[in-house]
């Protein structure tokens, strides 16, 4: 027998306009250099995008939902208008960050006030976002195209501050990679598990298909410990395996990670011991040590990611003029 399942249509979901938001569309950033970051290996990082876009290499940006939330979205947006960018690379809570400023110019909810009366995550506007993903995986679409062209397309007022509809009206790849039950969205009655599972993983093999192309280019890994590395770690095995078929190779690229933990004084290129809990931080491990040891390099940008992305967006901006 089957085992006994909850019944989400009796839940109780009300509208965006009762809710507190945490973020407005006030606290995204300016296309400034908001503080200097003195690591060197940005610089190099910067290097390596530069020597990749001239080369026709692509750059791919895998990020986590708090590059959204520190006000970032304007300086990724512009990296992709201005060719540096090639492929975004989202989890569920990206999008969610993103349609949210895009439909109402805030997001973000207090876990600890709405989690005590069960209305975490429970709120309309947002469940929209599983009717544009089903309609769009029905039209064969993938998640970030389905949302992005929503945004283009419909009463978005702050649909400039989108990376979702950048890429859509840019014609870039934003690849959007969820877990089922992982975001406030599968929550909702009009969840479609089956349409979001195909939607995504489209975008999964849209990503497969850009990190194929990556010899020569670049992999940032901006603020995700554990979907960003995981999931490039299963598309470039697929993508060797195929290669490795063909008599070719994909090993000669470069690596970044943009994150918060302390590495100061660490070989970073070097993968810890069991014994050590950094054995544990898939970034570290996966993206700067064991998919690049085979003839690839990679650099660790510590920092808050309003100097580290910032940093970064000068930098290239900068090279370009």
């Amino acid at each position: 027998m089957p085992y006994s399942m909850f019944d989400p249509s009796a839940l109780t979901v009300r509208p965006l306009a009762e809710r507190e938001h945490d973020m407005s569309s006030d606290e995204i950033k300016p296309l400034i250099c908001l503080e200097e970051n003195r690591d060197p290996n940005l610089r190099a990082v910067a290097d390596a995008v530069f020597a990749a876009r001239q080369g026709g290499s692509p750059v791919l940006f895998m990020m986590g939902a708090h590059v959204i939330k520190t006000g970032m979205s304007r300086f990724v947006i512009d990296l992709m208008e201005a060719g540096c960018i090639t492929h975004v690379g989202f989890n569920g809570a990206c999008a969610i960050h993103d349609f949210e400023l895009a439909l109402i110019g805030a997001t973000t909810e207090s876990v600890e006030k709405y989690i005590a009366a069960g209305q975490f995550g429970l709120w309309c506007e947002t469940g929209r976002m599983n009717d544009i993903v089903r309609d769009g995986s029905a039209d064969g679409l993938g998640f970030g195209e389905a949302v992005g062209k929503a945004i283009c397309e419909g009463e978005f007022p702050y649909r400039d501050v989108s990376i979702l509809a950048a890429g859509y009206r840019l014609g870039i790849p934003v690849s959007v990679h969820v877990a089922l039950g992982q975001d406030i969205i599968h929550e909702h009655p009009n969840f479609d598990a089956a349409a979001t599972g195909i939607a995504s993983y489209r975008d999964f093999l849209i990503f497969t298909n850009a990190v194929s192309q990556l010899e020569g280019g670049v992999f940032l890994n901006v603020g995700t410990a554990v979907m960003g590395p995981e999931v490039y770690l299963k598309a470039l095995s697929m993508v060797r395996n195929r290669a490795h078929q063909q008599g070719q190779q994909v090993t000669d690229f470069t690596t970044a990670v943009f994150d918060l933990q302390p590495m100061q004084g660490k070989d970073v290129h070097t993968t810890p011991s069991k014994d050590q809990p950094e054995y544990y931080h898939r970034f570290w491990k996966t993206v700067l040590v064991r998919t690049v040891k085979d003839g690839g390099r990679s650099f660790y940008v510590e920092g808050d990611h309003r100097q580290t992305v910032s940093g970064l967006w000068k930098l290239l901006k900068e090279g370009q003029r």
